[in-house]
């Protein structure tokens, strides 16, 4: 009787551990920090400007990048500020690992970065989606 209550405590154990990573591993929807952005396009697939980060920033959540001060920034997007929201861009930077490779795209304050390089002056102005904002 004692290994069946052994057996049985473990597969609840186990169990609760599967729950509670699986729980975890789950993609979030964060919220929105503005309803509108600029892009070159209407896909956002080309680069606004190449910018140069001027202090560091730590990523506060999965939707932000690091970046540290004197990093090149690709600018992607500018998302257009809501009344009283800061103002967030989003871009990827180039890592010593990837050199030849972009980095991961997310946004940081637009504040932290001089932009250098404009390669597109006209912009299209497009809704965000929950998609912009998703994490995994």
């Amino acid at each position: 009787m004692d290994i069946i209550k052994t057996d049985m405590t473990c597969s609840l154990g186990i169990l609760l551990c599967v729950a509670v990573l699986f729980r975890t591993s789950q993609p979030l929807i964060m919220d929105k920090l503005a309803d509108n952005k600029l892009c070159a396009d209407a896909e956002c697939s080309y680069a606004l400007s190449l910018a140069t980060a001027i202090n560091d920033f730590a990523a506060p959540d999965c939707r932000f990048i690091n970046i540290r001060a004197g990093q090149m920034v690709y600018v992607y997007s500018k998302l257009v500020p809501e009344e009283g929201a800061g103002v967030f861009w989003s871009g990827s930077v180039y890592g010593e690992r990837y050199v030849d490779q972009m980095g991961i795209i997310g946004y940081f304050p637009a504040t932290l970065v001089k932009e250098s390089v404009k390669f597109k002056e006209d912009t299209v102005q497009i809704p965000t989606t929950d998609m912009d904002f998703y994490c995994d």
